[in-house]
């Protein structure tokens, strides 16, 4: 599988506050970020891929709900978050 339990701590150990920390919400909207590239580009090659589709668009969804969060909450957290993943463009 694409993401191991190596690359997840990763994740969580450079977005979050140590690799064991899976809640925070830096460390999902990094792992949602990298699971949504990921799917992004198994679509660009199987186009009628509708569950795929359908699973991007409900981690897109997330990942939006958990940034809203984050802005309502910490406004600075919330901006390092979108230029440390580079979200917004």
């Amino acid at each position: 599988m694409y993401l191991t339990k190596e690359v997840k701590q990763e994740i969580f150990a450079k977005h979050g506050k140590s690799n064991t920390d899976t809640g925070s919400p830096e460390g999902q909207i990094a792992l949602f970020s990298h699971r949504i590239s990921h799917l992004t580009e198994h679509l660009k090659s199987n186009k009628k891929d509708y569950s795929t589709e359908h699973a991007l668009v409900k981690l897109v969804g997330k990942r939006r709900s958990l940034l809203d969060y984050l802005k309502a909450n910490d406004i600075e957290r919330y901006r390092s978050i979108i230029k440390e993943l580079n979200i917004r463009k």
